[in-house]
């Protein structure tokens, strides 16, 4: 049974009454007489019918479905348009995820969603003990450096007045070395953290980097630990660039090189397109769905891209052989791809084709075609189902011929 190539389905019931009311229309306009009536309304001749001959649809001059067979002819293929799915996500080299470095409860929140923020800025307040251990830490540190520089200075005094031996004063100086090394440690983990002096136990979550934030996930007395597992607490990003992950197919990849060009096109804004460039390929292919992971950079300085958005990735294919004819050429018999040949006036003969690439508008046939053969690209399916069915009269008929 005649079927239209997958490719083509949303256009399926649209070319059934397309074909209905135009096949009215074309009869109509050639045929005289047409929409008049009374005296003026003579019958019109009915057009001979169409024959089989030869494996080939012939229609007689004139006839009014002529009209409807629109043709183009194959050409040389160069560069078809492929499109491939594709997914909006965050640009990670400008994301930052904020974790709780140590366990402890939020008391309070400074920024919400879609907020922005500079870098150093403090997202929520906690208060946590173990915190304030490390704080404690540092003050004991320092307090120790102290006695030990002390310690140090009373050793020197003592050894230049001959009252104890060198290797008492080398001791007091590796003290006094070993404290200032533990106040730098102590220091620098606070310091990390936001705070280097002091013990009150509160610890700021800070944006490491300007962004907007795109998420948040606590509330104020929640309890949270460094090893919990879920979501970050803060996502803070720069939306105004994302990346776009493609599941491109292994034929694709010669088209998918980084720094080439792509075109995005999303359902949010239907006939607007992004523009963006691959920057990197993945090293395996999914052995469950034969793709390849492709990521791109898309500018997103409106913001009117969303992450997580779903997008069609189309891309320019180069190719070197084959022909290029109208995806609406394209029809099924069976598992078979067939187009239909026009050999010359009212004569059509259906022409089996193997694809090689198939594009949104167009595809590429591998064999089966010659440049310059002049295919039915409008309503081909009208006439596939025209030959079938011509086709299994013809052989019912003889049949049952005795």
């Amino acid at each position: 049974m005649m079927v239209q190539h997958p490719s083509l389905s949303a256009r399926r019931r649209a070319v059934r009454s397309l074909v209905a009311v135009a096949a009215l229309g074309a009869a109509c306009a050639l045929l005289p007489g047409c929409g008049k009536s009374g005296a003026d309304a003579a019958a019109p001749p009915e057009p001979a019918p169409p024959v089989i001959q030869s494996g080939q649809l012939r229609f007689p001059s004139g006839h009014p479905q002529l009209a409807l067979l629109g043709t183009v002819e194959a050409r040389a293929a160069k560069d078809v348009a492929v499109d491939l799915p594709a997914r909006l996500v965050w640009n990670e080299e400008r994301t930052q995820r904020i974790y709780p470095a140590f366990a402890g409860r939020i008391t309070s929140i400074q920024a919400d969603l879609g907020q922005p923020v500079k870098a150093g800025a403090p997202l929520a307040l906690l208060a946590s003990p173990d915190f304030g251990q490390a704080q404690a830490d540092t003050a004991k540190a320092h307090a120790g450096q102290s006695l030990a520089q002390q310690s140090l200075k009373r050793q020197r005094e003592l050894f230049e007045a001959g009252i104890i031996a060198r290797k008492d004063l080398e001791q007091a100086e590796a003290d006094a070395a070993g404290a200032q090394a533990e106040v730098a440690r102590a220091a620098a983990r606070t310091r990390l953290y936001g705070s280097a002096a002091g013990v009150n136990q509160q610890l700021a979550l800070t944006a490491g980097m300007g962004g907007v934030v795109v998420e948040r996930n606590l509330n104020p007395g929640q309890e949270v630990r460094p090893d919990q597992s879920g979501p970050a607490l803060f996502v803070v990003t720069d939306p105004t660039s994302l990346w776009v992950q493609i599941d491109a197919r292994e034929s694709d990849l010669s088209s998918l090189r980084p720094g080439d060009p792509i075109t995005l096109q999303v359902p949010a804004y239907p006939g607007a397109t992004f523009t963006g460039k691959v920057t990197a390929t993945a090293d395996a292919i999914d052995p469950g769905t034969r793709t390849i992971k492709v990521r791109g950079v898309v500018p997103n300085a409106d913001r009117r891209l969303k992450a997580e958005m779903l997008a069609t990735a189309r891309v320019q294919e180069s190719r070197a052989g084959g022909v290029m004819v109208p995806a609406s050429a394209i029809v099924l018999d069976g598992t078979q791809h067939v187009v239909y040949v026009r050999r010359e006036a009212g004569v059509f003969e259906p022409r089996k084709v193997e694809l090689a690439q198939e594009g949104p508008a167009e595809v590429i046939v591998a064999s089966g075609l010659q440049p310059g053969d002049a295919v039915v690209n409008q309503n081909a399916l009208l006439l596939a189902r025209q030959f079938q069915s011509m086709t299994e009269d013809a052989a019912a008929a003889k049949k049952a011929a005795p």
